[in-house]
């Protein structure tokens, strides 16, 4: 049993494939499994909550996982740690979740590209069709992350509080969200994966879609994604296409389109989940 792991920071899905790519359980789901900001601890309870998962994990072979937090070593071999002690039986790969949007998003072609993730957190590195290169490095959700969940979340917390949300929505959002300013600050400052809390105000965008403010809330965010990612990569996007993984992006992909073509680049594909591509990569993988 193989098992191909997408973990952002607030959802972590586990797929179980054979050598064919034949699944073999219905998809598990556990929090998000995010070693930057995770204690070995709690990682290791995440999985083991999930009654499936304990009861098939003799069985398991190969772990690939993919995840948030996991672009430099010392999480990624935190992870790692975590993942064999509990799948005793499995060889254990840990890599960012860029990579799991790569193979998503080029396909089996792996031509060149520009990819872009936009979930939870967001980056962008450049796919050469080797290996991926990055310009920045990311210092997380706090001062970085433009253009994903938690940036959202915390622009509407932020025009809620400020007042610059339009009545009409700033009544929908208290209806929506416990807007007590205690109860803020306790799930910003006192519980794990704050990341994960402010993106989880980001829905209302996608419930709210027609109203201009939020279309320009999502266009300003990707302009500013774009400015400080994307044009890192300006010396090859005459020449490749911008591909983009996540659900923000995914249910953003008018607002994205326009920005492009103010900003002069091409959008290639959008991926709202990569594991599935994953499983087409991995099964060919395998059968060679």
């Amino acid at each position: 049993m193989i098992f191909i792991v997408d973990s952002g920071s607030t959802k972590c899905d586990w797929l179980a494939i054979d050598k064919k790519g034949k699944q073999l359980l219905e998809k598990q789901r556990t929090k998000g499994m995010n070693p930057a900001i995770l204690s070995e601890k709690k990682l290791y309870k995440t999985i083991k909550n999930n009654a499936v998962l304990e009861q098939v994990k003799e069985n398991v072979t190969h772990i690939f996982f993919y995840g948030a937090g996991c672009g430099t070593e010392k999480p990624r071999l935190l992870l790692k740690t975590v993942l064999e002690s509990f799948f005793t039986n499995a060889d254990v790969e840990v890599n960012e979740d860029t990579y799991a949007a790569v193979y998503a998003t080029v396909g089996a072609s792996l031509k060149p590209a520009v990819v872009c993730i936009l979930g939870t957190g967001s980056n962008c590195s450049y796919f050469n069709g080797k290996e991926i290169e990055q310009r920045v490095k990311s210092l997380g959700y706090s001062i970085m992350d433009d253009a994903s969940g938690n940036y959202f979340g915390r622009q509407l917390v932020r025009d809620y509080y400020f007042n610059h949300m339009p009545e009409n929505l700033k009544v929908s959002f208290a209806e929506k969200f416990n807007m007590d300013s205690d109860y803020i600050k306790y799930n910003l400052y006192k519980q794990p994966n704050p990341n994960a809390y402010l993106a989880s105000f980001a829905e209302f965008m996608f419930l709210n879609k027609d109203s201009e403010y939020i279309q320009n809330l999502i266009k300003n965010g990707f302009r500013l994604f774009a400015k400080n990612m994307i044009m890192q990569f300006k010396d090859v996007l005459p020449n490749v296409p911008v591909h983009f993984a996540g659900s923000i992006a995914y249910l953003s992909q008018n607002e994205i389109k326009e920005v492009a073509k103010e900003m002069d680049f091409t959008v290639g594909n959008f991926v709202r989940r990569p594991i599935e591509g994953l499983v087409a990569y991995y099964s060919k993988s395998f059968n060679h």
